[in-house]
């Protein structure tokens, strides 16, 4: 059981450490954007369309390997587990993972208030346009004359996109990050029982 624990357990840091960069990657484009609304100076139409692109096409959703861990939960191979801590730290795992998943709920949240406002006040085309996606995607350049820079003297874009980089750094500092040294704890663990 715990040579499987220590694979499934690796494979889900590998998981959110992938997470950490996407959630990374993204609220820094978002900070990109944010910094003109301070600016005098204005992006040109291809520069914020690949920020507005590469901050807001990623979900965080951690979704961790757990198949092994349920079933040593619920069956008699948890009693095989000896060490006190250990068995602490895996019957805590579940609700960890579950405040973890309301985290990214509000956060997806307050993404969607970002888009929603870009929907309304923005063009999805010449975002697809500017930033490539468009070819990507096997669509017909269609010229659209509507320009996204007007978004950035929207207070209300500004205060969606405000909340969404806090709630995003919320997520790495309080969530991801102490989640990442608890996975790295039980590895620590389950390598003590193996030895």
């Amino acid at each position: 059981y715990l040579s499987g624990l220590k694979e499934e357990f690796e494979t889900s840091k590998a998981k959110l450490e992938v997470l950490i960069e996407v959630n990374r990657s993204n609220y820094q484009n978002a900070e990109k954007i944010a910094r003109y609304f301070s600016s005098d100076s204005v992006p040109d139409e291809s520069e914020l369309s690949e920020l507005l692109y590469k901050a807001f096409s990623y979900d965080v959703i951690y979704n961790p390997n757990n198949s092994l861990l349920d079933e040593i939960l619920n069956s008699s191979g948890f009693k095989t587990i000896t060490n006190s801590e250990l068995r602490r730290h895996l019957t805590d795992w579940e609700s960890r993972v579950q405040r973890i998943n309301s985290q990214e709920s509000a956060l997806m949240n307050e993404r969607d208030r970002v888009l929603n406002v870009f929907r309304k006040q923005g063009s999805i085309r010449t975002l697809l346009n500017k930033s490539g996606v468009s070819q990507e995607m096997g669509l017909n350049l269609q010229e659209d004359t509507s320009s996204n820079t007007g978004l950035l003297s929207f207070k209300e874009f500004e205060n969606s996109l405000l909340i969404f980089i806090l709630s995003s750094v919320s997520t790495e500092q309080s969530h991801y990050m102490p989640l990442l040294e608890e996975i790295n704890h039980i590895l620590k663990l389950i390598e003590g029982e193996l030895k």
